[in-house]
């Protein structure tokens, strides 16, 4: 179902080089970097970095799935729609590393701002991912 959405929103239907969920989790990289009202390129290539890792994709197409998220993100009014599209095709073991993807967004910064922890708590609960994983993932990320 968000699929769909995420599709007809970006005029990207009956092409498969930008699936939903790859959309999705670009998204909420972006939304995570935005949500302390501060985005800059150290935030942008940490995304591109992240993308790279999760989906294994050239760093030009990851720059240009931020490019598409980047839009996306601006337009869309909730987070529901990119965790349900994710929570739809990641299998529960694997969220955990989407948790973790998007903490190493929100420290790159080297700060971790109260809106980026409150987006990222709301992400891990409509994913499934529990506060003690969360932590972990965080840890992790911070060990990066």
């Amino acid at each position: 179902m968000a699929e769909p959405f995420l599709a007809r929103l970006l005029g990207l239907q009956g092409r498969s080089e930008t699936p939903a969920q790859e959309l999705a989790l670009a998204a909420l990289l972006v939304r995570v970097a935005r949500a302390d009202g501060h985005y800059d390129e150290a935030e942008a290539r940490r995304i591109d970095q992240a993308l790279i890792a999760w989906h294994g994709m050239g760093p030009f197409e990851a720059a240009r799935l931020r490019g598409a998220a980047e839009k996306l993100e601006a337009a869309a009014p909730d987070t529901v729609r990119f965790t349900r599209a994710l929570k739809d095709g990641v299998a529960l073991e694997d969220r955990t590393g989407l948790i973790q993807a998007l903490w190493s967004v929100a420290l790159s910064d080297g700060q971790r701002g109260a809106d980026e922890e409150a987006l990222i708590r709301l992400v891990a609960s409509l994913l499934g991912v529990s506060d003690q994983d969360s932590a972990r993932a965080r840890q992790r990320a911070a060990a990066r």
